[in-house]
């Protein structure tokens, strides 16, 4: 059903785009072949979806790659030509340039240059901006309770969607700037691995994970991509060494509670109510929570961070301004109460690898317990 919206939402625009490319662009003998050139195209993506995310075969590989980089190009091109459509408009009121000169060829090869140049430009440096992998720090101060620590600095990802086809070199890169930020607790939001997949590559991931070693562990929660692919048994995060909490909680060095719930998905969710009962509150409380819908009524708990993902942060323009609706906190930090909440634009992405809003994030939050 997802892939099914989206294809329509791709679909319709693809129309426009074709016919109105057609009419500026294509002289009337050339249109039958740029039809074709067109719409072969154009239906790489719907054709990649009847291929299953477990097939590894030669065309399935081919195909879906293109269709990730080909999706975000098309919106990006029905973009800028409704950009077009705009000058055109303010031109045929003001009258600037005449339409004689606009139908001159020259005139029009230069606009569909521009055209495609500045779609595969935006897309290009979504590509390069999806493989950097970028550290969010931020300083923020908590009660001491009874913490017999002062100090807490946290490593935080979400939304890493480990599958066959990840790019090991990614993964190895991320598990040296952990590294090098020496974290004392390493957390994971929700969304870490596709389905239950068991082979030579995955043994890698798990291998590479599982030699992040922080003073006080390695802790997760399960997500909306977990719950797709009956990730809930936790072989993976067994072997990479991820603690998952399931609407659970522990007193870690007798300092703080780790409390991690539940996402949405899964039917036995408790409401945070309820699993606060089991949280004694004379520790600092830090929540792993996978998607940022319930701030207002967390902020009214005693728990005093909350840790998610799942946004994405929208991704691609203008997907961005519709999470940015869905979300109170769509991406980045706000204090609501009492309570520090921290949103992550995620590690890594599902879909197409281009990321023109946000960044593939590790967010450290350094901790400070403090007396008041």
């Amino acid at each position: 059903m997802f892939h099914l919206m989206i294809t329509l939402v791709y679909i319709i625009p693809n129309i426009y785009v074709c016919l109105r490319m057609m009419q500026l662009f294509v002289n009337k003998g050339q249109r039958i072949n740029y039809l074709l050139i067109y719409f072969l195209f154009a239906l790489i993506y719907p054709v990649s979806n009847l291929f299953s995310q477990d097939d590894t075969g030669f065309w399935a590989r081919i195909l879906t790659s293109t269709a990730g980089y080909l999706l975000p190009f098309y919106l990006y091109l029905f973009l800028f030509l409704l950009v077009l459509e705009f000058v055109l408009l303010i031109n045929l009121i003001f009258r600037v340039v005449s339409f004689e000169k606009l139908r001159q060829p020259g005139i029009r090869t230069i606009v569909l240059s521009v055209l495609v140049s500045l779609s595969a430009t935006v897309v290009i440096g979504g590509i390069i901006n999806f493989n950097m992998i970028q550290v969010s720090e931020y300083r923020i101060t908590v009660p001491r309770k009874l913490a017999k620590i002062d100090h807490l600095k946290i490593a935080f990802v979400a939304d890493f969607h480990l599958r066959e086809q990840n790019n090991i070199n990614f993964v190895k890169r991320f598990k040296k700037k952990i590294d090098e930020i020496n974290p004392d607790l390493m957390l994971y939001g929700g969304d870490i691995v596709e389905g239950n997949r068991s082979n030579n590559k995955m043994a890698e991931l798990e291998n590479l994970l599982g030699q992040i070693h922080p003073k006080y562990g390695v802790f997760g929660v399960l997500g909306n991509h977990e719950y797709y692919g009956g990730q809930d048994k936790g072989n993976f995060f067994d072997k990479a060494g991820i603690k998952i909490l399931l609407d659970s909680n522990i007193l870690i060095d007798n300092s703080f509670n780790l409390l991690g719930r539940y996402d949405g998905h899964f039917n036995n969710r408790k409401s945070i109510e309820d699993l606060m009962k089991s949280v004694n509150d004379s520790f600092p409380t830090i929540l792993l929570d996978h998607r940022p819908t319930e701030l207002e009524e967390v902020s009214k708990t005693a728990v005093d961070i909350q840790l998610s993902g799942h946004t994405h942060n929208g991704q691609l323009f203008p997907i961005s301004l519709i999470i940015q609706s869905m979300y109170r906190l769509s991406w980045g930090y706000e204090k609501i109460g009492n309570t520090h909440f921290f949103v992550t634009s995620g590690i890594r992405l599902w879909g197409p690898p281009v990321r023109t809003t946000g960044k593939s994030e590790i967010m450290v939050i350094d901790v400070g317990f403090t007396a008041k």
